[in-house]
Protein backbone atom coordinates (compact mmCIF):
# COMPACT_ATOMS: atom_id res chain seq x y z
CA UNK A 1 0.00 0.00 0.00
CA UNK A 2 1.17 3.52 -0.76
CA UNK A 3 1.35 5.34 2.57
CA UNK A 4 2.56 8.71 1.33
CA UNK A 5 2.81 10.66 -1.92
CA UNK A 6 5.18 13.59 -2.38
CA UNK A 7 4.92 15.78 -5.48
CA UNK A 8 7.27 18.59 -6.39
CA UNK A 9 7.08 21.07 -9.28
CA UNK A 10 4.27 19.28 -11.11
CA UNK A 11 1.52 21.51 -12.51
CA UNK A 12 0.14 23.48 -9.52
CA UNK A 13 1.98 21.33 -6.97
CA UNK A 14 5.00 23.30 -5.83
CA UNK A 15 5.55 20.86 -2.99
CA UNK A 16 2.74 18.63 -1.77
CA UNK A 17 2.92 15.83 0.79
CA UNK A 18 -0.12 13.58 1.31
CA UNK A 19 -0.40 10.84 3.91
CA UNK A 20 -2.57 7.99 2.66
CA UNK A 21 -4.54 5.10 4.09
CA UNK A 22 -7.03 2.65 2.59
CA UNK A 23 -9.72 5.18 1.67
CA UNK A 24 -8.43 8.56 0.55
CA UNK A 25 -10.96 11.24 -0.34
CA UNK A 26 -9.87 14.35 -2.23
CA UNK A 27 -12.15 17.38 -2.12
CA UNK A 28 -11.98 21.05 -3.09
CA UNK A 29 -13.35 23.46 -5.66
CA UNK A 30 -12.51 23.03 -9.33
CA UNK A 31 -8.97 23.64 -10.53
CA UNK A 32 -7.06 23.27 -7.26
CA UNK A 33 -4.92 20.24 -8.13
CA UNK A 34 -6.91 17.19 -7.05
CA UNK A 35 -6.75 15.40 -10.39
CA UNK A 36 -3.06 16.28 -10.71
CA UNK A 37 -2.34 13.97 -7.77
CA UNK A 38 -3.92 11.14 -9.73
CA UNK A 39 -2.01 12.17 -12.83
CA UNK A 40 1.31 11.89 -11.00
CA UNK A 41 0.55 8.20 -10.45
CA UNK A 42 -0.84 7.70 -13.95
CA UNK A 43 2.28 9.20 -15.53
CA UNK A 44 4.45 6.74 -13.63
CA UNK A 45 2.25 3.83 -14.65
CA UNK A 46 2.02 4.72 -18.34
CA UNK A 47 5.78 5.26 -18.50
CA UNK A 48 6.27 1.87 -16.84
CA UNK A 49 3.87 0.18 -19.27
CA UNK A 50 5.83 1.64 -22.19
CA UNK A 51 9.07 0.33 -20.64
CA UNK A 52 10.58 3.82 -20.47
CA UNK A 53 10.26 4.72 -16.78
CA UNK A 54 13.96 4.06 -16.17
CA UNK A 55 14.70 6.52 -18.98
CA UNK A 56 12.14 9.21 -18.24
CA UNK A 57 8.52 10.30 -18.00
CA UNK A 58 6.10 9.87 -20.90
CA UNK A 59 3.58 12.70 -20.65
CA UNK A 60 0.91 11.39 -23.01
CA UNK A 61 -1.17 8.22 -23.42
CA UNK A 62 -2.74 5.95 -22.58
CA UNK A 63 -3.90 6.95 -19.08
CA UNK A 64 -3.56 10.73 -19.22
CA UNK A 65 -2.41 13.44 -21.59
CA UNK A 66 -0.53 16.32 -20.01
CA UNK A 67 0.82 17.85 -23.22
CA UNK A 68 4.41 19.09 -23.19
CA UNK A 69 7.04 19.74 -20.54
CA UNK A 70 5.83 23.32 -20.19
CA UNK A 71 2.36 22.00 -19.32
CA UNK A 72 3.75 19.61 -16.72
CA UNK A 73 6.18 21.95 -14.97
CA UNK A 74 5.09 24.16 -12.07
CA UNK A 75 5.19 27.65 -13.53
CA UNK A 76 7.14 29.26 -10.68
CA UNK A 77 9.58 26.43 -10.03
CA UNK A 78 12.95 27.67 -8.82
CA UNK A 79 14.60 24.70 -10.54
CA UNK A 80 13.43 22.91 -13.66
CA UNK A 81 12.70 19.40 -12.43
CA UNK A 82 9.68 17.31 -11.46
CA UNK A 83 9.81 14.84 -8.60
CA UNK A 84 7.42 12.10 -7.47
CA UNK A 85 7.99 10.08 -4.29
CA UNK A 86 6.01 7.10 -3.01
CA UNK A 87 6.40 5.63 0.47
CA UNK A 88 5.33 2.02 0.97
CA UNK A 89 6.24 0.23 4.18
CA UNK A 90 9.91 0.82 4.85
CA UNK A 91 10.65 1.69 1.23
CA UNK A 92 10.85 5.16 -0.27
CA UNK A 93 10.77 5.39 -4.06
CA UNK A 94 11.69 8.73 -5.64
CA UNK A 95 11.79 9.64 -9.32
CA UNK A 96 13.19 12.96 -10.50
CA UNK A 97 12.87 14.17 -14.08
CA UNK A 98 14.76 17.08 -15.63
CA UNK A 99 14.67 18.57 -19.14
CA UNK A 100 18.00 18.29 -20.93
CA UNK A 101 17.43 21.39 -23.08
CA UNK A 102 15.49 24.63 -22.94
CA UNK A 103 12.98 23.20 -25.40
CA UNK A 104 9.92 22.71 -23.20
CA UNK A 105 7.71 21.64 -26.11
CA UNK A 106 8.89 18.04 -25.82
CA UNK A 107 6.55 15.37 -24.48
CA UNK A 108 9.15 13.24 -22.71
CA UNK A 109 11.18 14.31 -19.67
CA UNK A 110 14.49 12.45 -19.15
CA UNK A 111 15.11 10.89 -15.77
CA UNK A 112 17.60 12.53 -13.42
CA UNK A 113 17.31 10.15 -10.46
CA UNK A 114 15.50 6.86 -10.08
CA UNK A 115 14.75 4.79 -6.99
CA UNK A 116 16.73 1.90 -5.66
CA UNK A 117 14.87 -1.31 -5.00
CA UNK A 118 12.07 -3.18 -6.70
CA UNK A 119 9.50 -0.47 -7.28
CA UNK A 120 7.90 -2.87 -9.77
CA UNK A 121 6.34 -4.62 -6.77
CA UNK A 122 4.08 -1.64 -6.07
CA UNK A 123 0.46 -2.33 -7.01
CA UNK A 124 0.56 0.86 -9.05
CA UNK A 125 2.53 -1.16 -11.59
CA UNK A 126 0.65 -4.45 -11.27
CA UNK A 127 -2.54 -5.94 -12.69
CA UNK A 128 -4.22 -5.12 -9.35
CA UNK A 129 -4.84 -1.57 -10.50
CA UNK A 130 -7.82 0.24 -11.99
CA UNK A 131 -8.32 3.84 -13.00
CA UNK A 132 -11.87 5.05 -13.57
CA UNK A 133 -11.99 8.66 -14.66
CA UNK A 134 -14.70 11.28 -14.67
CA UNK A 135 -14.81 10.67 -18.44
CA UNK A 136 -16.25 7.17 -18.07
CA UNK A 137 -17.87 6.01 -21.26
CA UNK A 138 -21.53 6.90 -21.71
CA UNK A 139 -24.04 4.12 -22.45
CA UNK A 140 -23.44 2.64 -25.91
CA UNK A 141 -24.91 -0.08 -28.08
CA UNK A 142 -21.44 -1.57 -28.60
CA UNK A 143 -18.28 -1.71 -26.48
CA UNK A 144 -14.76 -2.79 -27.53
CA UNK A 145 -12.95 -5.97 -26.60
CA UNK A 146 -9.30 -6.48 -25.72
CA UNK A 147 -8.23 -10.01 -24.86
CA UNK A 148 -4.81 -9.07 -23.47
CA UNK A 149 -6.00 -6.22 -21.27
CA UNK A 150 -9.08 -8.00 -19.91
CA UNK A 151 -8.22 -11.68 -19.74
CA UNK A 152 -4.51 -11.43 -18.88
CA UNK A 153 -4.01 -8.02 -17.26
CA UNK A 154 -7.50 -7.75 -15.75
CA UNK A 155 -7.92 -4.15 -16.87
CA UNK A 156 -11.23 -2.41 -17.50
CA UNK A 157 -9.99 0.53 -19.59
CA UNK A 158 -7.99 0.95 -22.77
CA UNK A 159 -7.38 4.67 -22.37
CA UNK A 160 -8.05 7.54 -19.98
CA UNK A 161 -9.91 5.41 -17.45
CA UNK A 162 -13.07 5.26 -19.53
CA UNK A 163 -14.07 1.79 -18.31
CA UNK A 164 -14.95 0.85 -21.88
CA UNK A 165 -13.84 -2.77 -21.33
CA UNK A 166 -16.26 -3.35 -18.45
CA UNK A 167 -18.75 -5.41 -20.55
CA UNK A 168 -15.90 -7.62 -21.82
CA UNK A 169 -14.52 -7.89 -18.26
CA UNK A 170 -17.91 -8.83 -16.82
CA UNK A 171 -18.59 -11.31 -19.62
CA UNK A 172 -15.24 -13.07 -19.18
CA UNK A 173 -14.78 -12.87 -15.40
CA UNK A 174 -18.44 -12.77 -14.35
CA UNK A 175 -18.68 -16.50 -13.62
CA UNK A 176 -14.96 -17.23 -13.31
CA UNK A 177 -14.27 -14.88 -10.41
CA UNK A 178 -15.76 -14.93 -6.93
CA UNK A 179 -15.84 -11.92 -4.62
CA UNK A 180 -13.04 -12.52 -2.13
CA UNK A 181 -14.38 -10.68 0.92
CA UNK A 182 -17.52 -11.78 2.75
CA UNK A 183 -18.25 -8.19 3.78
CA UNK A 184 -18.74 -7.33 0.10
CA UNK A 185 -21.32 -10.07 -0.46
CA UNK A 186 -24.67 -8.35 -0.86
CA UNK A 187 -27.17 -9.64 1.74
CA UNK A 188 -29.80 -10.29 -0.94
CA UNK A 189 -27.56 -12.62 -3.01
CA UNK A 190 -25.96 -15.85 -1.76
CA UNK A 191 -24.03 -16.61 -4.94
CA UNK A 192 -20.53 -15.11 -4.74
CA UNK A 193 -19.65 -14.90 -8.43
CA UNK A 194 -18.81 -11.47 -9.80
CA UNK A 195 -21.82 -11.21 -12.13
CA UNK A 196 -24.46 -12.01 -9.52
CA UNK A 197 -22.85 -9.75 -6.93
CA UNK A 198 -22.54 -6.92 -9.44
CA UNK A 199 -26.23 -7.27 -10.24
CA UNK A 200 -27.13 -7.27 -6.55
CA UNK A 201 -25.20 -4.05 -5.90
CA UNK A 202 -26.55 -2.40 -9.06
CA UNK A 203 -30.01 -3.00 -7.60
CA UNK A 204 -29.09 -0.50 -4.90
CA UNK A 205 -29.08 2.03 -7.74
CA UNK A 206 -32.07 0.74 -9.67
CA UNK A 207 -34.25 -1.84 -7.86
CA UNK A 208 -34.88 -5.20 -9.56
CA UNK A 209 -32.46 -4.55 -12.42
CA UNK A 210 -30.69 -7.45 -14.18
CA UNK A 211 -27.43 -7.10 -16.10
CA UNK A 212 -26.45 -9.17 -19.13
CA UNK A 213 -23.06 -8.68 -20.81
CA UNK A 214 -23.35 -9.97 -24.37
CA UNK A 215 -20.49 -11.12 -26.60
CA UNK A 216 -20.92 -10.09 -30.24
CA UNK A 217 -17.78 -11.73 -31.66
CA UNK A 218 -15.67 -8.58 -32.09
CA UNK A 219 -17.44 -6.41 -29.55
CA UNK A 220 -19.62 -6.53 -26.45
CA UNK A 221 -22.90 -5.00 -25.42
CA UNK A 222 -24.79 -4.52 -22.18
CA UNK A 223 -28.44 -5.30 -21.80
CA UNK A 224 -30.67 -4.57 -18.84
CA UNK A 225 -34.00 -6.01 -17.79
CA UNK A 226 -36.14 -5.59 -14.69
CA UNK A 227 -37.80 -8.17 -12.49
CA UNK A 228 -41.49 -7.72 -11.86
CA UNK A 229 -42.58 -7.44 -8.20
CA UNK A 230 -43.69 -10.78 -6.75
CA UNK A 231 -43.05 -12.46 -10.09
CA UNK A 232 -40.12 -14.57 -11.32
CA UNK A 233 -40.51 -13.19 -14.84
CA UNK A 234 -38.80 -10.04 -16.09
CA UNK A 235 -39.25 -7.39 -18.73
CA UNK A 236 -37.69 -7.53 -22.16
CA UNK A 237 -34.00 -6.65 -22.32
CA UNK A 238 -33.02 -3.07 -23.09
CA UNK A 239 -29.78 -1.78 -24.56
CA UNK A 240 -27.65 0.33 -22.23
CA UNK A 241 -28.49 3.40 -24.34
CA UNK A 242 -32.14 3.03 -23.37
CA UNK A 243 -31.58 2.80 -19.61
CA UNK A 244 -30.54 5.56 -17.20
CA UNK A 245 -26.98 6.88 -17.42
CA UNK A 246 -26.31 6.13 -13.76
CA UNK A 247 -26.35 2.36 -14.20
CA UNK A 248 -23.60 2.44 -16.82
CA UNK A 249 -21.54 5.09 -15.01
CA UNK A 250 -21.58 3.19 -11.73
CA UNK A 251 -20.99 -0.24 -13.27
CA UNK A 252 -17.17 -0.02 -13.71
CA UNK A 253 -16.83 1.19 -10.12
CA UNK A 254 -18.90 -1.65 -8.69
CA UNK A 255 -17.09 -4.27 -10.79
CA UNK A 256 -13.63 -2.95 -9.87
CA UNK A 257 -14.45 -3.01 -6.15
CA UNK A 258 -15.95 -6.50 -6.20
CA UNK A 259 -13.10 -7.90 -8.33
CA UNK A 260 -10.42 -6.28 -6.19
CA UNK A 261 -7.90 -8.02 -3.99
CA UNK A 262 -6.11 -6.93 -0.85
CA UNK A 263 -3.85 -3.93 -1.60
CA UNK A 264 -5.38 -3.43 -5.04
CA UNK A 265 -5.08 0.23 -6.01
CA UNK A 266 -8.22 1.82 -7.45
CA UNK A 267 -8.44 5.45 -8.54
CA UNK A 268 -11.98 6.80 -8.94
CA UNK A 269 -13.05 10.22 -10.14
CA UNK A 270 -16.53 11.52 -9.36
CA UNK A 271 -18.29 8.28 -8.40
CA UNK A 272 -21.44 10.36 -7.95
CA UNK A 273 -21.88 11.05 -11.68
CA UNK A 274 -25.51 10.66 -12.84
CA UNK A 275 -26.60 8.99 -9.59
CA UNK A 276 -29.57 9.78 -7.36
CA UNK A 277 -28.49 10.93 -3.85
CA UNK A 278 -29.61 7.63 -2.30
CA UNK A 279 -27.55 5.69 -4.84
CA UNK A 280 -24.53 7.90 -4.17
CA UNK A 281 -24.72 7.11 -0.47
CA UNK A 282 -25.04 3.38 -1.10
CA UNK A 283 -22.09 3.43 -3.51
CA UNK A 284 -20.01 5.33 -0.94
CA UNK A 285 -20.77 2.65 1.62
CA UNK A 286 -19.68 -0.09 -0.81
CA UNK A 287 -16.45 1.83 -1.45
CA UNK A 288 -15.93 2.06 2.32
CA UNK A 289 -16.43 -1.66 2.87
CA UNK A 290 -13.96 -2.47 0.10
CA UNK A 291 -11.37 -0.18 1.68
CA UNK A 292 -11.94 -1.71 5.11
CA UNK A 293 -11.12 -5.11 3.59
CA UNK A 294 -7.73 -4.00 2.33
CA UNK A 295 -8.23 -2.31 -1.04
CA UNK A 296 -6.56 1.08 -1.42
CA UNK A 297 -8.88 3.63 -2.99
CA UNK A 298 -8.11 7.18 -4.10
CA UNK A 299 -11.32 9.06 -4.72
CA UNK A 300 -12.15 12.55 -5.92
CA UNK A 301 -15.64 13.87 -5.28
CA UNK A 302 -17.78 17.00 -5.33
CA UNK A 303 -20.71 15.27 -3.63
CA UNK A 304 -21.76 15.70 -0.01
CA UNK A 305 -23.77 12.48 -0.43
CA UNK A 306 -20.54 10.56 -1.08
CA UNK A 307 -18.93 12.21 1.95
CA UNK A 308 -21.92 11.47 4.17
CA UNK A 309 -22.13 7.89 2.91
CA UNK A 310 -18.53 7.35 4.00
CA UNK A 311 -19.25 8.93 7.40
CA UNK A 312 -22.29 6.67 7.79
CA UNK A 313 -20.04 3.67 7.11
CA UNK A 314 -17.61 4.97 9.74
CA UNK A 315 -20.32 5.32 12.37
CA UNK A 316 -21.76 1.92 11.47
CA UNK A 317 -18.34 0.35 12.03
CA UNK A 318 -18.24 1.79 15.54
CA UNK A 319 -21.73 0.51 16.34
CA UNK A 320 -21.94 -2.78 14.43
CA UNK A 321 -18.43 -3.66 13.27
CA UNK A 322 -19.59 -3.22 9.66
CA UNK A 323 -18.45 -0.42 7.39
CA UNK A 324 -15.03 1.17 7.81
CA UNK A 325 -12.79 2.07 10.71
CA UNK A 326 -12.27 5.84 10.73
CA UNK A 327 -8.53 5.21 11.12
CA UNK A 328 -8.52 3.87 7.56
CA UNK A 329 -9.93 7.09 6.06
CA UNK A 330 -8.07 10.24 5.02
CA UNK A 331 -9.94 13.36 3.92
CA UNK A 332 -7.71 15.78 2.00
CA UNK A 333 -9.21 19.17 1.15
CA UNK A 334 -7.40 21.15 -1.55
CA UNK A 335 -7.18 24.91 -1.99
CA UNK A 336 -5.03 27.17 -4.12
CA UNK A 337 -2.55 29.84 -3.04
CA UNK A 338 -3.59 32.56 -5.47
CA UNK A 339 -0.33 34.53 -5.25
CA UNK A 340 1.90 31.57 -6.02
CA UNK A 341 -0.74 29.61 -7.97
CA UNK A 342 0.19 26.55 -5.93
CA UNK A 343 -1.85 23.78 -4.37
CA UNK A 344 -2.34 23.58 -0.62
CA UNK A 345 -3.97 20.65 1.19
CA UNK A 346 -5.53 20.25 4.63
CA UNK A 347 -6.38 16.96 6.28
CA UNK A 348 -9.80 16.87 7.97
CA UNK A 349 -10.14 14.81 11.13
CA UNK A 350 -12.86 12.18 11.42
CA UNK A 351 -14.14 11.87 14.97
CA UNK A 352 -16.45 9.40 16.68
CA UNK A 353 -19.99 8.85 15.41
CA UNK A 354 -19.09 9.94 11.90
CA UNK A 355 -18.47 13.54 12.92
CA UNK A 356 -15.87 15.74 11.26
CA UNK A 357 -13.37 17.98 12.99
CA UNK A 358 -12.65 21.55 11.96
CA UNK A 359 -13.68 22.04 8.36
CA UNK A 360 -12.06 24.56 6.02
CA UNK A 361 -14.01 27.03 3.92
CA UNK A 362 -15.71 25.56 0.84
CA UNK A 363 -15.82 22.06 2.32
CA UNK A 364 -19.38 21.19 1.29
CA UNK A 365 -20.85 24.24 3.00
CA UNK A 366 -22.88 25.54 0.06
CA UNK A 367 -26.11 23.79 1.09
CA UNK A 368 -25.91 25.41 4.53
CA UNK A 369 -25.25 28.83 3.00
CA UNK A 370 -28.15 28.50 0.56
CA UNK A 371 -30.51 27.27 3.27
CA UNK A 372 -29.52 30.11 5.59
CA UNK A 373 -30.37 32.60 2.86
CA UNK A 374 -33.69 30.92 2.06
CA UNK A 375 -34.68 30.90 5.74
CA UNK A 376 -33.64 34.51 6.16
CA UNK A 377 -30.79 33.93 8.59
Amino acid sequence: MIEQIRIENFKSHSKTVLDLSNLNVFTGINGVGKSSVFQSLLLLRQSFEKNVLDQGLELNKPHCEIGSISDAMYQYAKEEFISFSLVSGKSNYTWSFKPETNDLSKTFIPIANKPDGNYQDLHLFSNNFQYLSAARLAPKSSYPNDTLLVETKRQMSIAKGQGELTPHFLSYWGKRLEVKFDDLIHPSENLKDLLNQTTAWEREISPNVNISPISNERSYSLKYSFNKPNDISSTDEFLAENVGFGLSYALPIIVSLLAGEKNSLIIIENPEAHLHPRSQSKLAQLISIAAQNGLQILLETHSDHIINGILVASKRFEREGKGINKEKIKFHHFTRNEEEHSTHSDMIEIRENGKLGKQPKDFFDQADEDLSYLLGF
